[in-house]
């Protein structure tokens, strides 16, 4: 099996993000760092990320997490501040974040030891939705809105249509609904800055079929069986 679906399958990433642990040295393969796509994992192998060992696990886990402002969405930050995995040290196995949410803003978080569901959550060809609550600057203007949903440039290229909605524009701030399916960095907040206002507050209130509701923030909890049979239909 190649390295980074062996990773995906053990669920320590999808494949795009385990091609990129690869490449950065941090995986090895019976003691030696490995950087080539190519690479075959045989039965009997030892397959250690970042010094650890990593082998398949038969039970897998989903979990829904509302991530708070102020964590990192990795497993290990350089500057030391907290992360979304510090939740769940006593867990009973590895979990990874299905995508990310950058550091200031909060919302519903995916995370699993399923690296086959990470990979259908986040290809580009599926275009899985994820719906954003957002309180930007100012008074965002019905032209402003039509511009998001048609795109606008972000670091170069432009961004696939939107979907948006004004909830309530007040003299200071305007309360908004952004829908897009893209996974760029900080990709909503740099759109609304091309229309020329500022994202506030941020908060992921559903990804594909996972619905927040009343979860509350810095909390977690598995999923249901209807949640998990609205994702096996993806």
């Amino acid at each position: 099996m190649r390295l980074q679906k062996y990773l995906a399958s053990c669920g320590v990433a999808s494949r795009r993000a385990a091609e990129q642990m690869i490449a950065q040295g941090r995986v090895s393969v019976d003691g030696e760092t490995v950087t080539s796509m190519g690479t075959q994992v045989e039965e009997g192998q030892r397959v250690c990320v970042d010094g650890k060992e990593i082998v398949p696990e038969s039970q897998k886990y989903y979990v829904m997490y509302h991530k708070p402002a102020g964590e990192v969405t990795t497993a290990k930050d350089p500057e030391g501040r907290a992360t979304v995995l510090d939740a769940f040290a006593d867990f009973p196995a590895r979990l990874y974040p299905v995508g990310r949410l950058d550091y200031d803003s909060e919302g519903l978080l995916l995370l699993t030891n399923d690296g086959d569901l990470t990979q259908r959550m986040l290809h580009p060809s599926l275009e899985v939705e994820k719906v954003y609550l957002a309180r930007v600057s100012n008074q965002v203007t019905e032209e402003e809105a039509r511009r998001l949903e048609s795109g606008v440039m972000v670091d170069g290229r432009r961004t696939a249509r939107a979907k948006v909605k004004l909830l309530g524009v007040k003299a200071m701030y305007t309360d908004m609904l952004i829908t897009i399916h893209e996974g760029r960095n900080r990709q909503v907040r740099k759109m609304v800055e091309q229309v020329g206002h500022q994202v506030v507050m941020l908060r992921r209130i559903r990804f594909g079929p996972l619905k927040l509701g009343d979860l509350p923030r810095g909390q977690w909890r598995e999923l249901t069986a209807e949640e998990l049979l609205a994702l096996s239909r993806l």
